[in-house]
């Protein structure tokens, strides 16, 4: 089974129309996209983790 076997089917993000935003707004919005791509980093390590130890597990 491949990790994409599991994987939940994507939801389409909507762009954000940088036209309309401030300067201030869009600095904002870069910090969210910052904080969000932390958080995804974050989760993968874990679930590499994970898999790592449950891969040295059954290797054993």
């Amino acid at each position: 089974m491949n990790d994409e076997d599991i994987e939940p089917l994507k939801l389409k993000e909507k762009l954000v129309n940088l036209d309309e935003m401030s300067i201030e707004a869009i600095g904002e919005y870069i910090a969210k996209l910052k904080a969000e791509i932390t958080r995804a980093q974050s989760a993968v390590k874990l679930k590499e983790e994970a898999r790592n130890g449950a891969n040295s597990l059954f290797k054993a």
